[in-house]
């Protein structure tokens, strides 16, 4: 099992940039492809990003391509999403999910475990 706590998020403005982190627990860290989703309120979860076990294979959302930038840093359990030129329509609560299988998922069903989430909120 892996528990995972992300970090931060924040208020920024429209072009700026923000880092989110989001730590695991456990000492299986390196055998879990890792997720970043996004959930604004009224909608669905969304895929934002994700990573393999090695980090040398990564996939985004089309929303995000070009700005956002997904990596990992298995010393530090942590993985992490670089975002820049952030628009107001990324403004949600992003969430870090584990997954078990082999293979990259886009779905949130395809993840066996969540963090919280922390708040990006970017203003015009």
């Amino acid at each position: 099992q892996v528990q995972l706590v992300e970090s931060g998020g924040g208020l920024v403005q429209a072009g700026g940039s923000l880092r989110l982190s989001c730590a695991a627990s456990g000492r299986t860290f390196s055998s879990y492809y890792m997720g970043w989703f996004r959930q604004a309120p009224g909608k669905e979860r969304e895929f934002v990003a994700a990573i393999s076990r090695s980090g040398s294979n990564t996939w985004s959302a089309d929303s995000v391509k070009g700005r956002f930038t997904i990596s990992r840093d298995s010393a530090k359990n942590t993985v992490y999403l670089q975002m820049n030129s952030l628009k107001p329509e990324d403004t949600a609560v992003y969430h870090c999910a584990a997954r078990s299988s082999i293979g990259y998922s886009y779905t949130p069903n395809g993840y066996n475990y969540w963090g919280q989430g922390t708040q990006v909120t970017v203003s015009s």
